[in-house]
């Protein structure tokens, strides 16, 4: 059932000359992209607390997914199926094993916290960003990429997440020895889980000789992951223990900081990493350390420059 839904939106697709496809591109691309840089300048600029909770939410939903990803090893649908043909390049886009779905899981983070903050206070953002979770979702299956269950199931344990998440804070905020105990138990998972996906066998499925899909390149997404958590774990054990981080509102150079700051990650995330670190150590462990430098500056570095160059 789930294929020939994707083929009904596959015919839809043809049927309207494709007009939506780069709509529903841009959709898929911005909440991968774009969003996830959205909860860095929040802990900079706007909110330290919530700040915290879009990254942890956001690095645990990653986590997870690359976890889940690795055990379920789902075929995308057009390995699953010749009659599927993706839109575009999302084909080419595509990383990683099919279920769940990574961009579901992001979108969902992001928008998802943007909810939880902002229900009270402006309506109309909580319920943009909820309508951008659904569409976002949907642009997986319209552009052929994901089964509708890749996409329900991405949501739903990035939603208990972001609940669980949540819970957690309200409970421990402020008392740091319960947090240091969660942060060691953090590093425990990270290791435990880069042990499980690099022993762990895979399915080995051959078509003429060739290999369908690389367990080694399905593997880099969850280095990724486990590399962008561990640098936020030290990260906030320092920015906790010796930085103690105030947003400086109402400082003129607060907007162009954060901007700044935004700028420098993007550049590392998707030009200075790949050039450097990961061609020289390649896919995995040039991953691990690109995403840990990227998320430590986020959480350890960025907030001191913040601090200096705004008293």
């Amino acid at each position: 059932m789930d294929i020939q839904y994707l083929l009904w939106l596959q015919e839809l697709r043809n049927a309207t000359g494709g007009m939506f496809d780069e709509f529903f591109n841009a959709l898929s691309k911005v909440a991968v992209d774009l969003m996830p840089f959205l909860p860095f300048v929040i802990f900079w600029c706007v909110d330290r607390k919530w700040g915290y909770r879009f990254i942890l939410t956001l690095g645990i939903g990653d986590l997870l997914n690359g976890i889940i990803k690795l055990t379920v090893c789902a075929y995308r649908p057009w390995i699953r199926s010749d009659l599927i043909e993706p839109a575009g390049d999302s084909k080419v886009a595509a990383t990683g094993y099919s279920f769940p779905s990574g961009h579901t899981t992001e979108a969902t983070a992001v928008y998802g916290t943007t909810v939880a903050w902002q229900h009270k206070r402006r309506r109309w953002l909580a319920v943009l960003c909820g309508v951008l979770i659904a569409l976002t979702g949907f642009s997986r299956n319209f552009l052929g990429v994901h089964t509708p269950q890749d996409v329900v199931v991405g949501f739903s344990v990035t939603l208990i997440m972001l609940l669980v998440v949540g819970y957690g804070q309200r409970k421990i905020d402020g008392d740091d020895r319960k947090l240091d105990i969660l942060s060691i138990i953090g590093v425990l998972v990270v290791i435990a889980t880069l042990i499980y996906i690099t022993v762990k066998p895979y399915p080995m499925d051959y078509v003429n000789g060739v290999l369908l899909v690389d367990p080694n390149k399905m593997m880099n997404d969850t280095f990724k992951a486990c590399g962008a958590f561990i640098g936020f774990l030290a990260g906030s054990f320092i920015e906790r223990h010796y930085i103690h981080y105030e947003i400086p509102s109402g400082s003129k150079n607060l907007p162009i900081l954060g901007f700044i700051g935004f700028l420098i990650a993007f550049a590392w995330k998707e030009f200075f990493a790949p050039a450097t670190i990961v061609m020289a150590l390649g896919g995995h462990w040039g991953n691990f350390i690109g995403r840990s430098i990227m998320w430590f500056f986020v959480v350890a570095i960025w907030p001191v420059v913040i601090t200096k160059n705004t008293n």
